[in-house]
């Protein structure tokens, strides 16, 4: 994936599931739930921000309409403007400028994920 720039570092999405990478700089994982098959030790994590993610209920609908990408943006991007996710998205863009950053996902596709969506507001 194309690394997008939070002021002057670069943000990049990459799957949980690849091995860290030398350039990673902060790991974060900003999946609600805990990856299947990876061990704390083995993600190599420096935060793990849950309530920057979609909420339930607007996960079990993407997953039933992924052909309507556009429309689970909206709904996420009206979640992000809500208090518990709008105050963990202020924490992640804290996060963000202090180095390199890497987003990490269990997402099988990152670019139409959550994590794509949340990259335009960091």
């Amino acid at each position: 994936m194309t690394p997008y720039r939070s002021r002057s570092h670069p943000v990049r999405v990459r799957r949980i599931y690849d091995a860290p990478a030398p350039d990673d700089g902060q790991r974060i994982l900003v999946d609600r739930l805990w990856p299947r098959g990876i061990s704390k030790d083995d993600a190599h994590l420096d935060a793990w921000i849950k309530d920057v993610t979609p909420s339930t209920e607007l996960r079990k609908w993407f997953h039933g309409h992924r052909d309507d990408y556009d429309e689970f943006a909206r709904r996420y991007e009206a979640e992000l403007a809500t208090p518990t996710p709008a105050e963990a998205l202020t924490h992640l863009r804290e996060l963000a400028p202090k180095g390199p950053c890497t987003l990490l996902t269990a997402a099988k596709d990152p670019d139409h994920s959550h994590t794509s969506v949340r990259l335009r507001r960091l």
